[in-house]
């Protein structure tokens, strides 16, 4: 039971971020349990990463009039994450998710007159996560809530909710599936329901596919005892918040970042990442805060650029497992 917990808790904290499970909590066979094993799990509990992005062009429309052509100059991010749990059994798990990050900017021009080319932002947001283990259809669901607040370094600003559902669809050595929904309550999203598909699969040459839209599409391998390299895409996304004549406006930018990934087990629960490959642009706006993304008073659209992030990551709960 304990290592059925292991393969459920990471999907129960992260239902959008990573998936690994069992299909019955009484009969995992022990092939089953070597194949979760994992020196480099997906779920960290503690992170630390660092992101820098190559300078690249923009056009942009403010309250739907042509800005000039601009361009960054320079952006930097650096980024802490935290899941802790409070509660693991059969049954339950309620945990925390805490998040902090640190956007500079620098572009060539000002983006709005009389403002700054170089602007610094602070973003932080704190989840509760409860999630109930059930059987449904003779397989194992997760049902999952969270609710999370965020802000800036000046004010909290908003309280959004997220539940999902999600069903084991199959669970073998070698393949993995789940299928799902994801409802967000929050009246500024623009997509309130959203599908979850995981799939996972293991090759007989070592490579392992592993897909969880609309998140990641990866192809991984060990190549090392304790080195592994990806190669695909993942989606992320920046969030601010900024303060202007007295009004709040949310910044909100989704971008897919294509290319390597080297993970490292160093030792001691600690874990080094190195991410490089191209960043590409798919929205980014601005809008009031009382408004929702697609009420926006500013949108940019930017060319693609080459990042590089390097992060280490500290697994306290995890225990030490081999192969």
């Amino acid at each position: 039971m304990k290592t059925l917990r292991r393969v459920l808790v990471p999907l129960a904290i992260l239902p959008l971020k990573n998936i690994t499970y069992a299909q019955k909590k009484d009969s995992i066979p022990l092939k089953v349990r070597a194949f979760f094993a994992d020196k480099i799990p997906q779920a960290r509990n503690f992170n630390v990463e660092y992101t820098f992005v190559t300078p690249s062009s923009f056009s942009s429309q403010l309250q739907g009039q042509d800005l000039p052509d601009n361009k960054v100059k320079s952006l930097q991010q650096m980024k802490a994450d935290a899941n802790i749990y409070f509660i693991k059994n059969r049954s339950w798990l309620l945990s925390t998710t805490l998040n902090y990050r640190y956007t500079s900017i620098r572009n060539e021009n000002p983006v709005i007159p009389g403002i700054g080319s170089e602007e610094n932002f602070h973003y932080h947001s704190e989840a509760i996560n409860l999630s109930y283990f059930s059987r449904l259809f003779k397989k194992t669901a997760i049902y999952s809530a969270s609710i999370s607040a965020d802000g800036s370094d000046q004010h909290f600003e908003r309280i959004r909710g997220l539940v999902t559902a999600s069903l084991i669809l199959k669970v073998t050595p070698k393949t993995k599936m789940t299928l799902g929904l994801a409802g967000i309550i929050d009246p500024s999203t623009q997509i309130p329901v959203l599908p979850i598909f995981t799939y996972e699969n293991k090759f007989n040459n070592g490579w392992v596919l592993d897909v969880l839209l609309p998140k990641k599409v990866l192809i991984r391998k060990d190549i090392s005892s304790d080195g592994r390299i990806s190669l695909g895409t993942e989606m992320d996304n920046t969030s601010f918040y900024t303060y202007r004549n007295n009004n709040t406006y949310e910044f909100r930018q989704a971008v897919l970042n294509s290319g390597a990934i080297y993970e490292h087990n160093l030792g001691g629960n600690f874990i080094g990442t190195f991410k490089t490959g191209l960043r590409t642009n798919i929205n980014s706006r601005a809008f009031n805060k009382q408004d929702s993304f697609n009420d926006y008073i500013w949108k940019g659209n930017y060319k693609p650029s080459f990042y590089f992030n390097v992060g280490i990551s500290y697994n306290p709960f995890e225990r030490k497992r081999t192969k």
